[in-house]
């Protein structure tokens, strides 16, 4: 007998330059309320993967990296905390969904969905301001807080604060990521090898210099030049080369070994959400994505990353955090393509314009640490309502 679909409680959110689907723990089916292949086949489904078509048609997502994501939130069990942030980044194309990181956009998303959905208690809640919300990112067990505009006693989602990647404004989202860097846990320290600069071989390109760090996401850093780039690269100079983007998937993966991510190249298979890779080139004048004139005098430098396999619309948050602790580390080659020296701020340019990060470095005991970087971000919710799938089988 043909059983009919199961419907459940999900809200859809843009937050940064991503968007997804965000579900309350207690309000997924008992199954999926624990980790497990019952809870991916789950979220997989609402997504619509694996799509052998690359479309997720019949599904939330909208088949690029920024949309095929989830989110599971719950009351922190973490002191000190208001809500645990759990994100599940779902391939594409393959049966999987990778837990090894966190999404940076969609973290401007979770304080607005705690303070909308009632985690956050009604006395700290004002008529108008801003209330601090402490966010405890289960993925990396790292703490972010976010400081929510609040009118009328209610989220403040419009505004005119502009962030480039996203057509319209909105209101302004303060992020803190406090103590980013990794600290002893997957892949070691901030840098894994001790080193800001580290030779990696990779058999088809060589020796490349790259800067391998633990902040924010994992990210690999190499210089544009070093792989016959200029830096100002769209998405189409990229992702429709295919030979391109094999190249720098073979980066991603001779990177994660040295970096203690992974212990095997196959590995890398079912590892895609992290490391990430991004080329870096001092500033230069181009003309972004949506035809807006970013000029030399106005960036400190170029960024262009990669996730999932394919250069990125933007810039990922929890990239850009990594390179804003990059750049405040004097000779990674962040902060030498951003003119070296000490710098606790820069603004780079990525394909759609451009975006400052902020982050504070100082030496304990001979080694780096970052206290927190800190962006801005907007948020909103684009549909509230129910997610319907079939029964699980």
């Amino acid at each position: 007998m043909i059983k009919p679909q199961i419907k459940i409680p999900a809200t859809y959110m843009r937050g940064g330059t991503s968007k997804g689907v965000f579900f309350k723990l207690e309000d997924l089916p008992a199954a999926a309320q624990v980790a497990g292949a019952a809870r991916d086949a789950i979220l997989m489904r609402v997504i619509g993967s694996p799509d052998p078509y690359g479309k997720q048609i019949d599904g939330m997502g909208a088949a690029t990296s920024s949309t095929s994501k989830t989110v599971i939130i719950a009351n922190s069990s973490r002191a000190g905390h208001d809500v645990d942030y759990l994100f599940g980044q779902v391939s594409i194309d393959k049966a999987f969904v990778d837990w090894s990181g966190n999404c940076g956009n969609l973290s401007a998303a979770i304080g607005p969905f705690a303070v909308a959905n009632g985690y956050i208690d009604a006395s700290r809640i004002p008529e108008n301001g801003v209330v601090e919300v402490r966010i405890w990112q289960a993925n990396i067990e790292k703490t972010i807080i976010s400081y929510v505009p609040i009118i009328h006693g209610e989220v403040q989602e419009l505004g005119d604060f502009e962030l480039d990647g996203v057509t319209f404004p909105a209101a302004e989202i303060k992020l803190e990521f406090l103590n980013p860097a990794d600290d002893g846990e997957e892949g070691g320290s901030m840098f894994p090898t001790g080193n800001v600069v580290d030779t990696l071989y990779v058999p088809e390109i060589g020796d490349l210099h790259v800067t391998m760090i633990n902040a924010g996401i994992p990210t690999i850093f190499i210089n544009a030049e070093a792989i016959g780039y200029h830096g100002a690269e769209l998405q189409d100079d990229i992702n429709n080369d295919e030979k391109a983007l094999a190249m720098f998937e073979s980066i991603r993966a001779h990177g994660a070994i040295k970096m203690g991510l992974i212990q095997t190249l196959d590995e890398a298979k079912t590892r895609q959400h992290t490391p990430k890779v991004a080329f870096v080139s001092p500033a230069k004048s181009y003309v972004s994505s949506s035809g807006k004139a970013i000029e030399t005098e106005n960036i400190d430098l170029l960024v262009r990353a990669l996730s999932m396999g394919k250069l990125h619309h933007a810039m990922m948050g929890t990239a850009a955090v990594a390179i804003g602790s990059a750049a405040a580390i004097p000779g990674t080659l962040v902060n030498l393509a951003a003119g070296g020296g000490d710098r606790e701020m820069v603004e780079f340019g990525h394909p759609s314009g451009t975006l400052k990060v902020g982050a504070k470095a100082i030496k304990e005991n001979g080694n780096w640490v970052i206290e927190k970087a800190i962006m801005s971000r907007s948020a909103r919710v684009l549909m509230e309502g129910w997610v319907k799938i079939p029964p699980p089988e």
